[in-house]
């Protein structure tokens, strides 16, 4: 089965991590790219998820906040 895009597409997390030798402007539109989601279009879809199946929206939380979490501890 075919791995589906999460938040982040496979060629904006490459430059992120810094894997992908690119110049910075591309690290910094990925980076961009990412911000943009995170700001508009994942709002939208929390809304959506809440009125249309909460329980999907109680599993993004626990594991957005699990993450959250784990990273306090370090």
């Amino acid at each position: 089965m075919a791995k589906s895009r999460g938040l982040i597409t496979d060629t904006e997390q490459d430059r992120i991590s810094g894997e992908a030798d690119v110049a910075d402007s591309k690290r910094y539109q990925a980076v961009s790219r990412v911000r943009r989601r995170i700001r508009e279009q994942l709002p939208e879809e929390i809304e959506m998820l809440e009125e249309h199946h909460p329980d999907l929206l109680e599993e993004l939380r626990e594991v957005v906040c699990e993450e959250i979490a784990e990273g306090e501890d370090e």
